[in-house]
């Protein structure tokens, strides 16, 4: 898998949502199945997704880990 293509930087959860649901389809992940992993309700990863909702930096983590993905944290302009 080539993770450049995920190397870009992310600003909204809308963008954040689709980039979960771009990785879980790559892997052929269900929700039910990634939310199991990740310790989540099939109903908050849904939310994530559809970005309905906020979710908390632990919660992206756990998902981002299990679908092998990391979060970068810059500062603007560097």
């Amino acid at each position: 898998m080539n993770y450049t293509t995920y190397k870009r930087y992310i600003m909204n959860r809308e963008e954040i949502g689709k980039l979960i649901v771009k990785r879980r389809k790559q892997l052929n992940i269900t929700q039910v199945e990634l939310a199991l992993l990740s310790e989540l309700s099939t109903r908050q990863l849904s939310d994530i997704e559809r970005a309905k909702v906020s979710t908390t930096i632990d919660t992206l983590f756990k998902i981002c880990d299990t679908l092998g993905l990391t979060i970068e944290i810059k500062v603007k302009g560097i």
